[in-house]
């Protein structure tokens, strides 16, 4: 499966690195592609494996907002 997720608050390259590294900690997530100027996040996963709803905590836990 893919997603787009849309991420609010991301400006550098120190955002980016938070989103990936905490996306890639949960199980079942196979890549994460992070657009910093559309403000998008694009994650391929397995969704027998990772909900969208623990996608989003994992972001927000690194103080982003998913809208």
């Amino acid at each position: 499966m893919s997603i787009t997720l849309n991420v609010q608050g991301m400006s550098c390259e120190h955002c980016k690195k938070a989103v990936t590294n905490a996306l890639k900690e949960l199980e079942g997530v196979k890549n994460v592609d992070v657009h910093l100027q559309e403000g998008t996040v694009d994650v391929d996963y397995d969704e027998t494996k990772v909900t969208v709803e623990k996608m989003k905590e994992a972001i927000e836990e690194q103080g982003y907002d998913v809208k």
